[in-house]
C-alpha cells in the first residue's frame, strides 16, 4: 500500500495504472468530470490527457477491457449545471464499451460518497479524491498555479487531498465492493475477472509491504441493505486507543459522537494531544451555514473539556497566506494506526452516506510500519508548515509534543497553520446547527446502533 497526497500524484498514478488495464476498470464515486486534465501538459505516451477522451481511447484499443463508471445520481445535476458536455454522459449511458450508470440506491438526500478506482482486481485506489473539477493540485499549493484551472479556464484555489493505492487481496476486496455497489444501483451482477496483469503504477514506491489492511464502510439502511457503521466504530476505537497523539485531517468537524469521544480523552490528566486540520470554512452558503455552525458548537464542547491545553483546530495557508481547502480524510493515532478514505468527521459520514476507508495498524514487531506511519504524519505537517520532514522529526523529538512542535515552527509570514477562530452563533445558525437537515446521522427511523460490544473494542493496543 502507498499513501498519495494531493491529486496531482493521484491522477498521474491512476492514469498510468489504467493504461495497464487488461480486463476491467471500475470507477465508483461522488462525481466525475470528463473534461479534467489528469496530467496537465505532461502526457508523453500518446494517450489523451482529459479523462473522457482517455477512457474512450482505452476502450477503442482493448476489446477485452470493460470500463464501468458508477456516479451518484444527484451528481448528474452538478455535471449539467457546470457546463459539462453531454456528449460523454449520454454516450456512455448507452455504450457497450464504457458503461456509465447513476447510483440512486440510497435514502432521500443521502449521497454516494465512497471514491474507488479498481483495475483488474489487482490494484485499487481508495481515498478522498474525486476525479472532478477543482481537485488537481501539487503539495506546493502554489498561488495562482496556471495548471490549476477549471475546464472553462477559471482560476481555482489550492486544494489538499489524499488517497491510497493498494494491491493484493485488499484490491480484490475493493473490487468486490465496487461490483456489489454496481449491483445495488443497477440490479446487474458483474463477474469477477481473472487476469495476469500487474497494473501497479510506474514510479510509485510501496510505503508498506506484507501488511494486513482493514476496510471499513458506512452504508445507510435502504431497502434490503441493513445499516453499516463500521467507520464510526473504527474512529471511536482509534480515539480510545491513542496514547500520545491524535492527528486528524477532515473537511468538517461536525460529528457530535466523535467530538464527545475526543472530549473524554482531553479530560484525562495524561490523555493524548489532538490536532485537527480543517479548511478555513466550508464551501457554499448553506454548507457553510450548517457545517461551520456545527463546528463552532463542537469547538465549544471540546474546549470546555480541554483542561490541559491539548487540543488544536487549525487550517493551512500557502506562502501567499491564502487558505488551502482541506478535503483529505485522514486519522493517525500515535505511530501505530493510519486510517484514510472518504469519510469526514460529520454525521453523514458516520451513518447516512456511503463511505469507504482503509486502515492499517502496526502490530508488535513491525517497527517498519510504525516508522512509515509516523513519516506520513510528519510529512503532512511538513507540507502544512513549509519545512522538510526531517525538521518536523527533529522538533517532535526535541519537544515530545505535536502542539509544541507546531508552535515552534509556525510562522505568520509564509506557509503555515492558522487557528480556527471562535465566535458566537446567530439565532438562525444555532437552529441550523441543531437541525439534522444538512447533516443527518441516520436514515429516518434508524436508531444509532453503537453496541456495547463495538464500544468495548475501543481499547488501547498492547
Amino acid at each position: 500500500m502507498s499513501v498519495i497526497i494531493d491529486a496531482a500524484g493521484f491522477f498521474e498514478h491512476a492514469r498510468n495504472a489504467m493504461l495497464k488495464a487488461e480486463r476491467s476498470i471500475y470507477m465508483v464515486g461522488w462525481d466525475f468530470d470528463t473534461r479534467i486534465d489528469l496530467v496537465p501538459g505532461s502526457a508523453n505516451d500518446g494517450a489523451p490527457e482529459k479523462l473522457g477522451g482517455f477512457l474512450n481511447w482505452l476502450a477503442k484499443r482493448r476489446d477485452a477491457l470493460d470500463i464501468r463508471i458508477l456516479k451518484w445520481d444527484v451528481g448528474l445535476i452538478n455535471s449539467i449545471t457546470r457546463g459539462e458536455t453531454p456528449f460523454y454522459i449520454l454516450g456512455w449511458m448507452f455504450s457497450n464499451r464504457v458503461h456509465l450508470k447513476l447510483d440512486g440506491a440510497h435514502p432521500s438526500l443521502s449521497a454516494h460518497h465512497m471514491k474507488l478506482l479498481v483495475i483488474d482486481d489487482k490494484v485499487a485506489f481508495c481515498g478522498g479524491i474525486d476525479m472532478t473539477v477543482g481537485r488537481w493540485d501539487t503539495r506546493d499549493h502554489l498561488d495562482n498555479d496556471k495548471r490549476r484551472r477549471s475546464p472553462m479556464g477559471f482560476s481555482q484555489g489550492p486544494w489538499h487531498d489524499a488517497t491510497t493505492c493498494l494491491s493484493g487481496s485488499a484490491a480484490a476486496t475493493l473490487g468486490e465492493l465496487a461490483r456489489t455497489r454496481w449491483e445495488h444501483a443497477t440490479k446487474e451482477k458483474l463477474d469477477r475477472v481473472e487476469t495476469t496483469s500487474d497494473p501497479w503504477p510506474d514510479g510509485l514506491d510501496a510505503d508498506f509491504r506484507d501488511i494486513e489492511i482493514g476496510i471499513a464502510r458506512t452504508l445507510p439502511e435502504y431497502e434490503e441493505q441493513g445499516q453499516v457503521s463500521e467507520i464510526e466504530a473504527a474512529k471511536l476505537a482509534m480515539i480510545a486507543a491513542a496514547k500520545k497523539f491524535i492527528y486528524i485531517e477532515s473537511q468538517y468537524f461536525a460529528s457530535r459522537t466523535i467530538a464527545e469521544a475526543i472530549a473524554a480523552r482531553l479530560r484525562e490528566p495524561a490523555g493524548p494531544e489532538v490536532v485537527v486540520i480543517n479548511p478555513q470554512g466550508a464551501e457554499g452558503w448553506l454548507e457553510a451555514k450548517a457545517m461551520d455552525s456545527a463546528r463552532i458548537r463542537l469547538m465549544k464542547l471540546v474546549r470546555v473539556a480541554d483542561r490541559h491545553a491539548r487540543f488544536r483546530l487549525l487550517y493551512p495557508v500557502n506562502d501567499a497566506r491564502n487558505p488551502i481547502y482541506v478535503h483529505a480524510k485522514i486519522m493517525i493515532i500515535d505511530d501505530r494506526i493510519l486510517k484514510l478514505g472518504s469519510a469526514n468527521l460529520n454525521n453523514r459520514s458516520m451513518g447516512y452516506d456511503t463511505e469507504c476507508d482503509v486502515i492499517i495498524d502496526a502490530p508488535e514487531g513491525r517497527d517498519d510500519i510504525a516508522r512509515k506511519i509516523a513519516f506520513h504524519r510528519n510529512g503532512l505537517l511538513a507540507e502544512h508548515l513549509g519545512y522538510d520532514v526531517r525538521r518536523i522529526e527533529d522538533e517532535l523529538r526535541s519537544k515530545g509534543s505535536l502542539i509544541k512542535a507546531i508552535d515552534a515552527l509556525n510562522r505568520t509570514d509564509r506557509r503555515g497553520l492558522v487557528e480556527v477562530t471562535m465566535r458566537e452563533l446567530t439565532v438562525d445558525e444555532e437552529l441550523l446547527a441543531e437541525s439534522d437537515i444538512a447533516d443527518p446521522e441516520r436514515p429516518a427511523g434508524v436508531a444509532t446502533r453503537m453496541s456495547s460490544r463495538l464500544r468495548r473494542r475501543a481499547h488501547p493496543y498492547g
